[in-house]
């Protein structure tokens, strides 16, 4: 089996370079099944209702998100009913949505898919180890194929991560920087592993935002308002290749693309 995961989707450019691209990178790459980070598919913070339709309509089955989950207000009462989306797992259980659902690949492989922030330089939510771990007792009784989007900053937690859930899942993908790393690999138990995914969205700012808002942040450290940039967008993403019997990874490539 092949799954395809896509990186954080930016704002409207984003959208449209999974609009334009998705398309041919699932015949090219026999994709499977679609998975995609989309915390930022609304104006570069948030998801809505109808920007995760937008993606949906796409072909993506699960979206995943992060910290910025919470950003659209308006979204919160749609991430309650809509299972297709998750929130962070280890979030406080009082908390709206869910943080990992398992649907049929194929319609017949069940693929779970779980979502995890880190604590590094992020909030502190409750621990991602333990919060997997005790997450996995249960859900290795109903799917082989398991997916883990880890929403982290530090690549130290990211890759500590990956090695502690190594060999009980088949992939930890690792977002929220928004700039795809060159260190993909299979673990020694059968993990795919990449630190980040990287970002679908406008390449000409920086990591998705307008350049000179972001400069005049670092020099004034004054509160602004950000907004997303124009230009092109690259869509980033991974292929990850998966034994359906055992759940192992055999490939994990990285993907690159830029909207016309």
């Amino acid at each position: 089996m092949k799954i395809l995961f896509i990186g954080d989707i930016v704002g409207k450019p984003g959208r449209q370079a999974v609009k334009v691209l998705l398309p041919n990178i699932v015949s090219r790459y026999k994709i499977d099944s679609v998975i995609a980070n989309g915390e930022n598919a609304a104006g570069g913070f948030g998801i809505t209702e109808p920007t995760a339709k937008e993606l949906f309509s796409c072909g993506i089955e699960i979206l995943t998100t992060g910290n910025h989950v919470w950003d659209k207000k308006e979204a919160i009462p749609y991430l309650i009913k809509e299972q297709r989306i998750l929130r962070p797992l280890n979030y406080p259980p009082e908390v709206p949505g869910i943080g990992s659902v398992i649907f049929k690949a194929l319609k017949k492989f069940p693929v779970a898919v779980l979502n995890i922030s880190g604590r590094i330089f992020m909030n502190t939510l409750d621990c991602p180890f333990r919060t997997a771990k005790i997450a996995l007792q249960k859900i290795v009784e109903s799917a082989k194929i398991i997916i883990i989007d880890f929403h982290a900053e530090a690549t130290s937690e990211k890759l500590a991560f990956a090695y502690y859930v190594d060999g009980k899942v088949s992939a930890v993908i690792g977002t929220h920087t928004h700039v795809q790393t060159a260190d993909e690999r299979i673990l020694p138990g059968g993990t795919a592993y990449i630190t980040d995914v990287g970002m679908t969205g406008p390449s000409g700012g920086v990591i998705g935002i307008e350049k000179e808002e972001i400069i005049d942040k670092f020099l004034t450290h004054m509160p602004r308002k950000f907004n997303v940039a124009e230009g092109k967008a690259v869509l980033s993403a991974v292929v990850i290749e998966i034994d359906e019997q055992s759940g192992k990874a055999s490939g994990i490539q990285r993907i690159q693309l830029t909207n016309p």
